[in-house]
């Protein structure tokens, strides 16, 4: 069952392999050797990987459940003092860059044992076929056997490089945002309707777009346009400042999102309140550094 999970999970034998380390070669002939047992076929093998049938699938969350009686045992005896072991974590770029990598360090730091993956990238993960063990969103989702749990609220603003500004005209109104070269996500790979800030500025024109935040925040530091920005990542770029933030503000949310069945494990619960705290700590401290600023036009 834990060959058949990595393989269903990682849909290559490579790399269910390097995840179980065992050869490759292993883990075909033990899986062959499990759809003969049953007596039926669990993946469609093609140049793209392995995939599950509907035998396979129906399969799953047996093994998942297997799984997770596992790991309930092998908790049932004394607690350590501190976390270990393995956890991965999806979150979408935003917070993996400029949240999670300080938040993260401080956990591992209190805890020597434990290893943490995060999965940065601009989509909503499966939790079903554990692409990871809990996932951040920016909005709850209402369907599915998940558990939700809100974070924090976390704020937004215009903003651009001071020396963006120098070299074009001023911005009094967000009217005169039209004469300026606008940064943004790239619309038809806009994954979830809460990310669409621009279209609360009417600015249908996005000259220098990305999927990926980063991108667009090393573009508004390096002079490129202006864009809007997560007040958490502005204190990591000198130089860049708010635009009107007393005419325009965004309001989002972050959210801890789990499988339900992950709630009666107690590591991941323990990892999970830490990880929240944390994280509303860490907006708090950062957004407090740009509380005062004023921007130049404004």
């Amino acid at each position: 069952m834990r060959i058949f999970l990595a393989l269903a999970r990682t849909e290559s034998l490579g790399r269910a392999g390097q995840h179980l380390r065992l050869d490759p070669a292993t883990i075909g002939r033990r899986i062959a050797r499990l759809e003969e047992a049953l007596g039926r076929r669990l993946f469609t093998r093609s140049h793209q990987g392995y995939a599950l049938t509907e035998e396979g699938a129906r399969l799953m969350p047996h093994a998942v459940a297997a799984e997770l009686a596992m790991t309930e045992a092998t908790q049932a005896a004394p607690v350590r003092t501190g976390l270990a072991g393995q956890i991965r974590i999806g979150a979408p770029d935003g917070c993996a860059n400029y949240l999670l990598p300080q938040v993260v360090a401080a956990i591992c730091e209190e805890n020597p044992s434990l290893d943490v993956q995060i999965i940065a990238l601009p989509r909503v993960f499966n939790l079903s076929r554990r692409e990871a063990d809990m996932a951040i969103g920016v909005s709850a989702p209402q369907a599915g056997r998940l558990s939700v749990q809100k974070i924090t609220d976390y704020r937004l603003h215009l903003a651009a490089a001071q020396a963006y500004l120098d070299r074009h005209p001023a911005i009094t109104d967000l009217a005169d945002l039209r004469a300026h070269r606008v940064i943004g996500y790239i619309a038809d790979m806009i994954f979830d309707s809460e990310l669409d800030y621009l279209a609360e500025l009417g600015l249908d024109r996005v000259a220098l777009a990305s999927n990926s935040v980063a991108v667009q925040f090393n573009a508004i530091r390096l002079g490129a346009g202006l864009g809007v920005v997560h007040d958490f990542a502005l204190p990591s770029a000198g130089g860049v400042q708010r635009i009107l933030p007393e005419r325009f503000s965004l309001t989002r949310s972050f959210y801890l999102i789990r499988h339900q069945d992950d709630r009666r494990v107690a590591r991941l619960n323990r990892f999970a309140d830490m990880l929240c705290r944390r994280l509303r700590q860490e907006v708090q401290r950062l957004e407090a550094l740009v509380e005062d600023d004023r921007a130049g036009p404004a």
